[in-house]
């Protein structure tokens, strides 16, 4: 008989605010929190999978080394526009190559299956055949990871066994219900702050379409939260980031790096503050069963 998870950490996408995980990550390992299963979307699925991966007190390290070399080189998002202009072009799909974020991830995980992993993960992707959402839990943990986070309009379609993918924060930004399916009873959401941050009537093309998919995310995560059985707790981790900041929704933030330490720390602060509240009320360590 499977034993069913206790503690879960979900971790939600969100692309470069993505980094406030990492922070999150340290503040629960400092405290010895450590997961039975480890849920990832988009940018949540890259953390998780290095977390679950090696889940000992050196992945902060190697998950911070990874965002602050993303922060100085910005490999990713290197092309210049004319290059962007002239692949989107071509493709018709896609402005940027996925070649150096596959890359990244080869150093980081190289060949690992899911049966590799010290802790079991599973992430979410979007597949278009079946225009459904696809939960990874076998194969090579890049190839899951490279669906997951394969953003629409910036990355190409992930193929993965013949099959197409988009990003999974189409269907499942922040994985709760996940957890609470796969028996968790204690969930620790690491979520990137927007769900926080209020919506505004949109007034350009661009907005109407990042507007959408906000109310679309948020409502999904709200429901799941609401709907929570009885006898599972979630914590929905605080990022201690401005929820007003203006500088996320503009048209170039997905490439801006230029908080990723401050935003870490930032996160640190405000998780470690509120896990010790969590210790104070009950006496006891988060997670301790």
């Amino acid at each position: 008989m499977v034993t069913p998870p206790r503690t879960a950490f979900v971790l939600g996408g969100g692309g470069v605010l993505g980094a406030v995980e990492v922070g999150m990550i340290r503040a629960l390992v400092e405290r010895e929190v450590r997961p039975d299963l480890v849920l990832g979307t988009s940018v949540g699925a890259l953390n998780g999978a290095v977390l679950a991966a090696d889940p000992g007190p050196g992945v902060v390290d190697r998950l911070e080394g990874l965002w602050e070399a993303a922060a100085q080189g910005g490999e990713m998002y290197a092309d210049g526009a004319v290059r962007q202009v002239r692949r989107a072009v071509r493709t018709g799909t896609h402005l940027y190559s996925s070649g150096p974020l596959r890359r990244r991830l080869l150093e980081e995980l190289g060949d690992r299956t899911f049966a590799d992993l010290a802790i079991p993960f599973q992430c979410c992707a979007s597949s278009i055949e079946r225009s459904a959402e696809h939960w990874f839990t076998d194969g090579r943990v890049v190839d899951a990871v490279m669906a997951s986070a394969a953003v629409p309009g910036l990355f190409p379609p992930a193929q993965v066994d013949g099959e197409h993918y988009l990003d999974g924060g189409i269907v499942n930004s922040v994985p709760l219900g996940r957890a609470v399916e796969l028996g968790a009873t204690e969930v620790y959401v690491l979520q990137v702050g927007r769900l926080d941050r209020p919506l505004s009537t949109p007034r350009r093309p661009w907005e109407v379409a990042r507007v959408s998919f906000e109310i679309a995310r948020r409502h999904r995560f709200v429901r799941e939260l609401a709907a929570l059985p009885e006898g599972v707790r979630a914590h929905v981790l605080p990022t201690g980031n401005d929820a007003d900041d203006a500088r996320v929704d503009s048209v170039t933030a997905f490439r801006d790096f230029r908080q990723v330490r401050s935003r870490m720390r930032a996160a640190h602060d405000a998780s470690a503050a509120y896990l010790d509240g969590l210790a104070e009320d009950t006496g006891d360590r988060p997670g301790a069963g």
